[in-house]
């Protein structure tokens, strides 16, 4: 049995000349053919040796120094003195802003360490990088970490977008009627600023990959001009722990998005201490990125560390700075010089001699590279100009930077909120910010005047670079009309013999959008690898899978009339297994009219038990960002997946989705329903540019859909309409209301016949396409009568359509009974309402046992409407056990929602 291979170092140099004949021609190549040349030498060594069955040592780390040397820095060409200063004093803003908030009743909250370490981070990039949209460019696209917000707001303090009263109404959004600055970047609260919203942690990464994904997607199209633009995503370092910072990597390497930049602020400490206290986070991130395609910029040392590294001739500072983890960093920050000369330089006696001649206050200044403007201005250089990669720059920096000893590197950084007054004199004079002790308990902001020489640096290097950022365009430019109703005709008519599902007519739907001139090319597919499932692999061929670098191969079904064609101007986007990544692509395309000025209309097709259950973090962001756009869940239902089971089943989505305020949702159970529903999605989102987003279930169960009835679309739309009215009814026979969504509306259909046909009961049936809508307009009604006591009552919606048809009533869906149970509150005064629902864990078995099992189907829905005529008084007991032995009830089997 063969031991697996462990490579160790070499104790020793067998043959010390040889080694330096080797690093001697290595070091002419470098000098008279450039590293790339010597790149290539070493991989085609590697290669060499590997074939010859050699066993070669790979890492994805280098050393623990920057990745630009210095005689490559690029040069600034600001003006050093006055960004310093320009950065103290938005330091000093934002950090009055976190303190006078929390100096307030009610604990606002707040953070004042994450944008203080990276400060410079953002300053560089908004005096010579980051372009605004203009005539000229269509702008740079910015995901400010979260917790950085502050910063920003004080940077557009000095530039005269807000003013004091607006600082001080931080994290008071209700007070400040509009004018609040909102806790973290939110689209929805301030929509002509924020952008993008980043906020939970890990969302921001992923959206950044996408919408540089979704541009080259446009550009491809021809639907945008290619241009130099770039996406720049800033995430701290313990966010990397978050599956969505680091799952989409790997698309952004394999297709060589050099629009995309990240910049991770690695102070080393993520909210309770360190990120990697037993090892080092800028090399794990190194290996990470590096492994998925990236190019990857160190940017660990400042300035004030090169004459060491210099002198640094055996390489003795190199291998401490490799072997020190980062929780003895972070105490050499806290513990000042001395510590740092024994604890660090001290761990050899070469580098112990490199600082002789440097005083303790010397090597506590000794500076990382994350707070060296020349260090960071050579990094976004370099990133700037890398062509067939994204970048990361890994920048180190001290949390809490110039925010006092209290403060700066403290496991407790993140969560201090307040500030006492020795330490804001302190903060004071490190900033050198021209407040006197008189007033400084009271922190005022401070300005230095719009036409100093610090504001008119500021709005001169934006004007440059276009114009203010943040900035959001709340309408796109481009009008486009929706196709009108009849366009769809073919789905409002009867399907005859044909059974289809509401799939199939959803597919159907966007087949005609896309013959549409002005619809058609701007619909996106959104697939999760479930194209086949969801009977849509007809598009592959149609208009192509998007692929940057088109078909490199034929497919084995290139003979089918139906193959997998794949191309630069693909229109869907396949996006693998993977929700997450699939409603990222479908954020980047729904916000397009904000971010590109190119409205889009995108799909996303999913299983819908992993929708809202597995990305409702990115759900809630989507409404936040205004996106507009389709989330259709397929394969909808608890007991319409008959065979797939428990994790499968969905039964609770409409809760989720009818949660979030922005979300339009439908549960359609007819063709007609679903092109009523879509057309009327375009209108509002397209046409109308209003922010709404739209849920559709739907499923895979085939059957006969019938016309629509006449007047039924606005019914459709508003979530309630009379399918099939009772006929010849007599004064005296017993009435009952029957309810119904999705698949489950037909049981409600076949439940009517049973009861006129068994018991001669009359029953009007009621198609729900959405029992959220409905809940919403009771809530709207029941809020405007509350506030005007004095107008007449106003009736909800499905109050007046019930009112008039007497009986009780009964509702059954596929989904849990929260789900109808959401319009109880506005029965008709005295009414009875049974709902009916899926409630528990699902299962797998045929439709029709998984019906009976959750007791929505026709026979339950019939005994249920027997059993609350009873409970009125309509019908004698004796009608509840003639029902329960004709419909084989048991009244003995288990709950559902507890077996």
């Amino acid at each position: 049995m063969s031991l697996p291979t462990v490579f160790t170092p070499a104790a020793q140099d067998s043959d010390p000349a040889e080694t330096r004949d080797w690093l001697d021609s290595l070091s002419a190549v470098l000098q008279h053919g450039g590293s790339e040349r010597a790149s290539y030498l070493l991989a085609q060594l590697n290669a060499r040796a590997r074939r010859a069955g050699g066993v070669i040592d790979f890492t994805t780390t280098t050393d623990y120094i920057n990745t630009i040397p210095v005689d490559q820095q690029a040069v600034s060409p600001g003006d050093p003195i006055l960004e310093k200063r320009i950065r103290d004093i938005i330091r000093w803003n934002a950090m009055a802003m976190v303190v006078r908030a929390n100096r307030k009743p009610g604990e606002l909250d707040g953070h004042l360490a994450s944008f203080a370490s990276s400060a410079t981070l953002y300053e560089v990039g908004f005096n010579h990088f980051w372009r605004a949209p203009s005539d000229t460019h269509p702008g740079d696209l910015i995901f400010t970490e979260g917790h950085s917000s502050p910063g920003i707001y004080a940077r557009s303090f000095l530039e005269g977008r807000f003013d004091e009263a607006q600082l001080d109404l931080f994290r008071m959004e209700v007070e400040g009627n509009g004018r609040g600055l909102s806790s973290y970047p939110h689209p929805w609260l301030m929509p002509d600023y924020w952008q993008v919203a980043t906020v939970s942690m890990g969302l921001g990464p992923m959206q950044a990959i996408y919408q540089a994904h979704f541009w080259r997607y446009l550009e491809q199209r021809g639907l945008m001009q290619a241009s130099d633009r770039k996406v720049w995503a800033f995430l701290g370092d313990g966010e990397l722990d978050e599956p969505e910072t680091v799952g989409a990597l790997a698309l952004a390497g394999r297709e060589r998005l050099d629009n995309l930049v990240f910049v991770v602020n690695c102070n080393l400490q993520r909210l309770d201490g360190p990120v990697r206290g037993n090892g080092k986070i800028i090399q794990e991130a190194e290996s990470t990125f590096r492994g998925a395609g990236w190019n990857v910029i160190k940017l660990v040392w400042g300035g004030k560390w090169d004459p060491l590294l210099a002198q640094d001739e055996d390489g003795e500072l190199r291998r401490v700075m490799m072997e020190t983890v980062d929780g003895e960093y972070q105490s050499y920050k806290t513990m000042g010089g001395d510590y740092t000369r024994e604890n660090f330089f001290g761990k050899s006696e070469s580098t112990r001699r490199l600082v002789e001649g440097l005083s303790d206050a010397q090597i506590k200044s000794l500076n990382r590279g994350g707070h060296d403007p020349a260090k960071v201005y050579a990094a976004y250089h370099a990133a700037v100009n890398t062509k067939g990669a994204p970048t990361v720059i890994l920048a180190k920096t001290v949390k809490g930077y110039e925010l006092g000893e209290g403060l700066q590197s403290q496991n407790a950084s993140h969560n201090k909120k307040k500030i006492d007054t020795d330490t804001l004199r302190n903060v004071r004079d490190r900033l050198s910010i021209p407040i006197p002790d008189d007033r400084i308990e009271e922190l005022p902001y401070y300005h230095p005047g719009p036409e100093s020489a610090e504001v008119r640096y500021l709005k001169e290097r934006r004007a440059e670079l276009g114009g203010s950022l943040p900035q959001r365009r709340r309408r796109a430019s481009a009008q486009v009309v929706a196709p009108e109703l009849p366009a769809f005709d073919a789905l409002l008519q009867s399907s005859g013999d044909r059974e289809i599902s509401t799939t199939m007519a959803l597919v159907r739907t966007i087949n005609i959008l896309l013959r549409d001139k002005q619809v058609g090319p701007r619909v996106v597919p959104v697939i999760a690898d479930e194209a086949r499932t969801f009977g849509m692999e007809g598009l592959f061929r149609q208009i192509g899978i998007y692929a940057p670098f088109g078909q490199a191969y034929t497919p084995n079904d290139a003979s089918q009339l139906v193959y997998y064609r794949e191309a630069t101007d693909g229109q869907v986007l396949q996006e693998g297994i993977s929700e997450a990544g699939g409603i990222s692509a479908w954020i980047a395309a729904g916000t397009s009219y904000s971010v590109n000025d190119v409205p889009m209309l995108p799909f996303f097709l999913y299983y819908a038990m992993f929708g809202f259950q597995r990305v409702g973090d990115l759900a809630w962001a989507a409404a936040d960002m205004r996106t507009r756009g389709f989330l259709v869940g397929g394969t909808a239902g608890r007991t319409t997946i008959n065979g797939e089971g428990l994790q499968h089943e969905d039964g609770h989505s409409h809760l989720m989705s009818g949660a979030i305020p922005n979300v339009v949702s439908y549960d359609p159970t007819f063709a007609y329903e679903v092109a009523v529903i879509v057309q009327d999605g375009v209108r509002r989102m397209m046409q109308e540019q209003e922010d709404v987003y739209f849920y559709l279930t739907v499923m895979n169960e085939a059957y006969q859909h019938p016309a629509m009835p006449d007047g039924a679309a606005q019914g459709i739309l508003r979530g309630m309409y009379l399918l099939a009215p009772a006929t010849a009814v007599a004064a005296d026979t017993p009435r009952v209301q029957l309810l119904g969504a999705g698949t489950i509306l037909r049981e409600a259909i076949a439940a009517a016949d049973m009861l006129g046909k068994d018991f001669g009961i009359a029953a009007d049936v009621w198609s729900c396409p959405s029992f959220s809508e409905l809940r919403r307009d009771g809530f709207q009604v029941e809020r405007w009568n509350r506030l005007h006591p004095e107008q007449p009552e106003r009736v909800p919606y499905v109050t007046s359509l019930l009112a008039d048809r007497p009986g009780p009533v009964i509702a059954a869906t596929d989904y849990v009974r929260g789900v109808a149970d959401q319009i109880r509150a506005f029965m008709p005064a005295g009414r009875r309402y049974t709902v009916l629902g899926t409630d528990g864990f699902g299962r797998s078995d045929t439709r029709a046992n998984l019906r009976a099992y959750f007791e929505v189907d026709r026979r339950w829905i019939a005994y249920a409407a027997i059993e609350a005529l009873v409970r009125d008084g309509t019908l004698s007991t004796s009608a509840a056990a003639k029902a329960r032995d004709l419909y084989g009830i048991d009244t003995d089997k288990t709950e559902p929602a507890l077996g």
